[in-house]
């Protein structure tokens, strides 16, 4: 095992911390630089089996390692000082509790005497982060007794399980020091060397219990499944999970653009991707209505299928893991709490309802037709923004990781993205729907990974250029597909842009920034975008390394009004 650290108590208690993280399973910690921290900076810079970042900014920091438990779907670590630093994780933290990603967030803090007397960077951090972790805990300030060290392994062990779940998310562990903080020798923790570590590291190992129950869904004839957001470790197992209950049941998929569905595509099942467009159609609305719904993980983003599943209020089986209701349609939901991958066919129905066929059949042409009438749509508009998206999914490398800014990217990724089995993974922060953090959670998303993209507007990626200081600890790379549209393209589409002044000002907030020079200033590359044949050369094989902007400006305006009219010709010409 790696030596501890016997220098002095503060040495003693971090080495031990850690080296019972890393025998969970952690591998990084995201450190954000400070005094008071500083026995937990050299505790996990010195472990030979930590990856220990350093970030600045500490809402990039937490942005940053969100992106690498995204990846990773194992808990990283986030270290800070003590005072406001740890409120600028703040961001993440709900971000992480809301969409169900595993963070240990660390804040060193000043012991109980030189709190409430005015000394420096001290403020109440106990339960800094109110209802939005799994589990908070303040540790005892350190001592070299044995007794503690048991407390803080075991604290330690509770802290990363309780990080995994039931449901993963944030915990925050409050850490107070007293001087001296640095490794500096004093004695104190030299009678503690003879302690036989191997033996109080060992912890008994306890075979997991795995249990696969039985969905009992009712027979349908006219039965759907809709997947919204869903970011599972395993794509390939969830999509195959998703297709073999399709198949069971003869249903078709509606797939939101971000889980694994649309890149993961089966030719055994029908998979609906154009749902948007095609139930602005009354017509067809009305024809395709179900009479049971099974709802995986979420629903999806679409404004238009969320009214009219609420308009139809059929029964539902919402299958997800979490603990929290994902149903804001307040329907006739019935919540299955198991995850699609842990659950199996019954064998009691191996065979569709009779008039399964028809309905499927109905879906499948609709959908053929709809996405006939997109895909030539952006053909002849390569300038749209939408087309951006379209291309993405016909031309990403297989396998590329691909994190999609919220606000317009994520809805044209679910108006547009065409379905393949090229099985890009499609990262999202969809807990909280905020633009916070959306360069940094890239970045972690691509550190150590496959050459990565983050698909972003110009707001997004401006609220976050602190996210650029990071880009010197890249291994690996990022390419950012930029859609300059000068401002906040979805305003665009609510009812207060018709009122100008003041929407221009304050909601779309165009910025006017020069993306080659704010790129120069951070040694990023830029890249201009000439036209859509550029565009694809350029993102059809990515670099092995570095950070680099493909900046694609578009008319906001003029964007705003093509959507509009596109879905108003194809809600006219379904039947």
């Amino acid at each position: 095992m790696t030596p501890l650290d016997f220098r002095n108590t503060n040495s003693l208690w971090c080495s031990v911390l850690v080296e019972t993280l890393v025998r969970s399973g952690v591998t990084q910690a995201v450190i954000s630089p400070g005094s008071r921290s500083t026995p937990l900076t050299m505790a996990f810079a010195r472990h030979p089996q930590i990856e220990a970042i350093p970030v600045l900014d500490e809402r990039s920091a937490g942005f940053f390692a969100l992106g690498l438990a995204k990846q990773q779907g194992r808990p990283t670590v986030l270290v800070c000082t003590s005072g406001t630093a740890g409120a600028n994780y703040f961001p993440a933290v709900i971000e992480a509790q809301e969409s169900g990603v595993p963070l240990i967030v660390i804040t060193a803090d000043r012991p109980p005497e030189m709190r409430d007397c005015s000394s420096g960077q001290t403020i109440d951090q106990q339960k800094l982060f109110g209802g939005h972790v799994n589990w908070q805990h303040e540790f005892a300030v350190p001592e070299p007794r044995i007794e503690l060290l048991r407390y803080l392994r075991q604290t330690m062990l509770q802290a990363f399980d309780r990080a995994l779940g039931p449901a993963a998310g944030p915990v925050h562990l409050n850490a107070p020091f007293r001087d001296p903080l640095p490794p500096i020798e004093d004695k104190t923790a030299d009678e503690l060397k003879a302690q036989d570590w191997e033996a109080f590291f060992a912890m008994p190992v306890v075979p997991p219990v795995v249990t696969h129950p039985v969905v009992l869904i009712p027979v349908a004839a006219r039965g759907l499944i809709i997947a919204g957001p869903a970011q599972p470790t395993d794509p390939q197992r969830w999509s195959e999970a998703v297709w073999t209950l399709a198949k069971h049941h003869g249903w078709p998929v509606l797939a939101d653009a971000l889980n694994p569905l649309r890149t993961h595509a089966s030719a055994e099942a029908t998979l609906v991707t154009t749902y948007d467009a095609i139930l602005r159609s009354s017509a067809l609305a009305k024809k395709l209505k179900p009479e049971f719904v099974v709802c995986i993980e979420n629903w999806p983003t679409s404004k238009v299928l969320r009214e009219w599943l609420a308009e139809l209020n059929v029964p539902t089986m919402l299958l997800t893991a979490s603990e929290q209701n994902h149903d804001p349609l307040h329907g006739r939901t019935w919540h299955f709490r198991h995850g699609i991958e842990e659950v199996s066919m019954s064998t009691a129905q191996t065979f569709p309802d009779a008039g399964a066929e028809a309905y499927e059949a109905a879906w499948r042409q609709a959908e053929a037709e709809t996405r006939g009438l997109i895909d030539v749509a952006l053909v002849d508009d390569a300038a749209f923004e939408g087309s951006v998206a379209w291309k993405l999914s016909r031309h990403l490398p297989a396998e590329t990781p691909l994190f999609i800014a919220n606000s317009m990217p994520v809805r044209d990724a679910e108006y547009f993205w065409a379905a393949s089995d090229r099985r890009v993974r499609v990262l999202v922060n969809r807990g909280a729907n905020g633009i916070d953090g959306t360069l940094s959670t890239a970045l972690g998303i691509a550190h150590g990974n496959k050459p990565a993209v983050l698909f972003t507007g110009d707001l997004a990626l401006l609220h976050d250029t602190n996210g650029f200081l990071s880009a010197q600890h890249l291994r690996g790379s990022l390419t950012i597909v930029l859609i300059n549209n000068n401002g906040g393209g979805i305003f665009d589409h609510l009812p207060v842009a018709k009122f100008d002044p003041p929407f221009e000002k304050y909601w779309a907030t165009p910025q006017d920034v020069d993306f080659a020079k704010l790129c120069a200033a951070y040694g990023v590359s830029h890249t201009l975008v000439r036209d859509g044949e550029h565009f694809v050369g350029s993102i059809s094989k990515l670099p092995d390394s570095g950070v680099s902007v493909l900046e694609v400006v578009t008319d906001r305006k003029r964007d705003a009004a093509f959507r509009k009219k596109l879905f108003a010709e194809i809600a006219a010409a379904l039947k």
